[in-house]
C-alpha cells in the first residue's frame, strides 16, 4: 500500500469512529483498534525495504553486523511504543501510554548500552 491510500483509510476510519462516537463509543475504540493494526500490518510488509537498504549500509562501511540488528531493534521497539502508546490514548487512558512510551525508552537506552561502552573503548584506545 502507498501513503495515499493508507491516509484515505485512515480519515475514512476517523470518520466512521466519530459516528459511533455519541452512541456506542466503544465501537469507536473497537474500529479505531482494527484499523490500527491494519496499518501497522501494512507497515510491516515495507520493513523489509529499510532491512535490506541497511544491510547495503553495513556493507559498505564494513561495520559489526550487531550494530544493524540493534538499530533494528531500537526501530522496531520505537514504532510498537509509539502504536500502542496511541492505542492507550485513543482509549482514553494516557497514564497507561505513558508508561508504555517511558519503558520504550528504557529498552532503546539498554539496547545502546553495548554500543556505547564499545564506542567508549574505541575512544578510549586513541587516546591512549
Amino acid at each position: 500500500m502507498d501513503m495515499m491510500q493508507i491516509g484515505i483509510l485512515g480519515v475514512a476510519g476517523v470518520l466512521l469512529a466519530v459516528q459511533f462516537k455519541s452512541g456506542k463509543s466503544e465501537y469507536g475504540i473497537y474500529l479505531s483498534v482494527a484499523l490500527s493494526l491494519f496499518i501497522f500490518l501494512a507497515v510491516i510488509g515495507q520493513l523489509s525495504v529499510m532491512v535490506d537498504a541497511l544491510s547495503m549500509i553495513g556493507e559498505y562501511i564494513r561495520m559489526d553486523t550487531a550494530y544493524i540488528s540493534t538499530l533494528i531493534k531500537m526501530i522496531g521497539i520505537t514504532y510498537v511504543a509509539e502504536f500502542s502508546s496511541g492505542i492507550c490514548k485513543d482509549a482514553g487512558y494516557q497514564t497507561i501510554a505513558v508508561q508504555i512510551e517511558i519503558f520504550g525508552k528504557l529498552m532503546i537506552l539498554v539496547l545502546s548500552m553495548p554500543i556505547l561502552t564499545a564506542l567508549l573503548d574505541t575512544i578510549r584506545e586513541f587516546l591512549s
